[in-house]
């Protein structure tokens, strides 16, 4: 699948062309209905972005991330947008096997045994077990009911929190609400932390239901 590119204040090299050749390439090999990729490049004072959209019959992949060094900035891209690319196939799979309801077994209900029915064996063995209470025809002995012991560790076990740095979560610049929303739906973040124009430190939080919560620091 052939790739676009387009540059914006900034050259395409060769080896940025075949950075982002390899990694169209092991995209399209997770998702065979791709029909098309498009890779943005811009390179400004001290920011450099990458865009990398895969097309698909139904839909699109997007994988966007900003650094230092445009190369980074374009690895970094084609890695979010190779991690898309697994979960839509993990998603497609899981949908597919799936049976179908009419294939699936029918559940066995039970037939109780009606009352006051009962046979010669059963009736031995209940007279059996009440001869066997009895000790010397003198007193009924004891029933033996058997308990269950529960035994329960010490000490509950204490689950230590697994800490993940993450930088991709926070601007390097300044932006308005409406900008830090479209930049956390392209770096696929759940959490963004950023500043308005008058420096206060705001944070973006996706909720349950999907909408973004804004949260300002005092």
């Amino acid at each position: 699948m052939q790739a676009e590119y387009t540059g914006r204040q900034i050259t395409i090299t060769p080896a940025l062309r075949r950075l982002g050749d390899e990694g169209i390439e092991r995209i399209a090999r997770l998702l065979p209905k791709a029909v098309g990729a498009h890779i943005v490049l811009t390179s400004e004072k001290s920011r450099k972005t990458a865009d990398v959209t895969v097309k698909m019959r139904a839909g699109k992949i997007v994988g966007f991330s900003e650094s230092y060094s445009i190369e980074t900035a374009l690895r970094e891209a084609l890695t979010r947008a190779e991690t898309q690319a697994v979960r839509s196939r993990k998603r497609t799979h899981t949908i597919k096997r799936q049976p179908k309801e009419e294939k699936l077994p029918h559940e066995v209900m039970p037939v109780r045994a009606r009352k006051g029915i009962r046979t010669r064996a059963e009736d031995e063995e209940t007279q059996g077990a009440v001869a066997a209470t009895r000790t010397n025809g003198r007193r009924t002995g004891k029933e033996v009911v058997p308990v269950t012991v529960h035994t329960f560790p010490a000490r509950s076990p204490v689950t230590e929190p697994h800490v993940v740095r993450s930088a991709d979560s926070v601007a390097l610049r300044p932006m308005t609400i409406d900008e830090a929303v479209k930049e956390a739906e392209f770096r696929d973040r759940d959490v963004f932390v950023f500043r308005n124009h008058a420096g206060t430190v705001c944070v973006l939080h996706r909720k349950r239901d999907g909408k973004m919560e804004l949260i300002e620091a005092p």
